[in-house]
């Protein structure tokens, strides 16, 4: 038998099986591309690493540090990241589904086109975050901060932001759509041509808000706070759509 026919049969025996050629092994050190999947590694210092495009899937960094890390294209789906520090990693189109990474920070972090979708990220700290189109869709965001981020059409539909903040956010165009948005905090944010559809406000703080060609289509904002907000073209609950002099009221 050639060896060509017998490279060519392992090849057609390990995709059949399902088998990964590249194993991880967590003694490797860091550096691009790394295979760290179900790694533990809770506590561990990686501040200013190369891990661009490593495999962190299912691994445990609870409680390390990412701090000025290179994590762009990295994949860290269902890893565990409770209390992890990201702050000012360089991290744009990093993979985060389904994490557990409640109390994490990324402050000042740049996370451009990202995948955070189901995550728990309860008391995450966003302050600052670079995030223009990073999708949110699903995740649990309770009291998390997104202080002065910028978060540019981003996908939050069907997230949970009870007592969140985002003030002095900049969220153009973004996605709150069917989001749940109990008590959270808009106030000074540019929410311009954002979607909020079908999404639940109950005592949501929109204070000197710019909502510029927002919508509120079957929303639930009877308990809003309005104070200030601009809601030029706005289009309200009711699908009125607000005169372009309307502050604080859609007239």
């Amino acid at each position: 038998m050639s060896k060509a026919l017998v490279n060519g049969l392992y090849l057609v025996f390990i995709v059949v099986l399902g088998i990964n050629p590249a194993f991880s092994s967590c003694e490797d050190e860091a550096k691009p591309g790394v295979n760290w999947a179900n790694c533990d590694f809770s506590g561990k210092d990686l501040k200013n690493k190369d891990l661009s495009n490593a495999v962190m899937t299912k691994a445990n960094f609870d409680n390390a540090d990412f701090s000025g890390a290179l994590l762009e294209n990295a994949d860290f789906n269902f890893a565990k990241l409770a209390n992890t520090r990201f702050d000012e990693a360089r991290m744009p189109k990093v993979r985060m589904v389904a994490v557990k990474a409640q109390g994490a920070s990324f402050k000042n972090a740049v996370l451009e086109n990202s995948h955070l979708s189901r995550s728990q990220l309860k008391n995450a700290d966003f302050t600052g975050a670079r995030a223009d189109g990073t999708n949110f869709y699903g995740a649990r965001l309770e009291s998390a901060v997104f202080t002065s981020a910028r978060l540019n059409e981003s996908n939050f539909e069907d997230s949970k932001l009870t007592g969140a903040k985002f003030n002095q956010a900049i969220l153009k165009k973004s996605n709150f759509r069917k989001t749940l948005l109990h008590e959270t905090d808009f106030h000074q944010a540019d929410l311009s041509k954002a979607v909020l559809d079908e999404s639940d406000c109950l005592g949501a703080d929109f204070t000197e808000a710019n909502l510029t060609k927002a919508s509120f289509r079957e929303a639930e904002i009877e308990e809003s706070i309005f104070t200030g907000a601009i809601l030029a073209d706005t289009i309200w609950s009711n699908y009125k759509r607000c005169r372009t002099s309307s502050i604080g009221e859609c007239k």
